[in-house]
């Protein structure tokens, strides 16, 4: 028997807890929305997020160790695409 784990929602707690920082911190939030209402298609803004977070991973953890690994099993769950729907169905909404 086949399980799912949602969280909140959305596919797993990785990915909810990255949505909900992109969506409460305000300079954020409208920063994604502004990308979302661009050019970019659902797996062009699903990267771009992806590659901005992972940039913004503190270099101290760019190394070995337990902490390293957590965090990219965590970064490893999160449903980029999900969120990037999320963000282009919300500045469809404002359009």
């Amino acid at each position: 028997m086949e399980t799912t784990k949602t969280y909140n929602g959305w596919t797993n707690y990785e990915t909810w807890s990255v949505g909900l920082w992109m969506d409460n911190d305000e300079g954020t939030y409208l920063y994604w929305k502004e990308q979302a209402g661009g050019d970019l298609d659902v797996y062009g803004l699903a990267a771009m997020i992806k590659e901005e977070h992972e940039d913004a991973i503190p270099e101290s953890l760019d190394s070995v160790g337990f902490a390293t690994d957590l965090l990219n099993a965590a970064m490893s769950e999160v449903n980029w695409h999900e969120i990037a729907t999320h963000l282009l169905e919300e500045a469809e909404e404002d359009a």
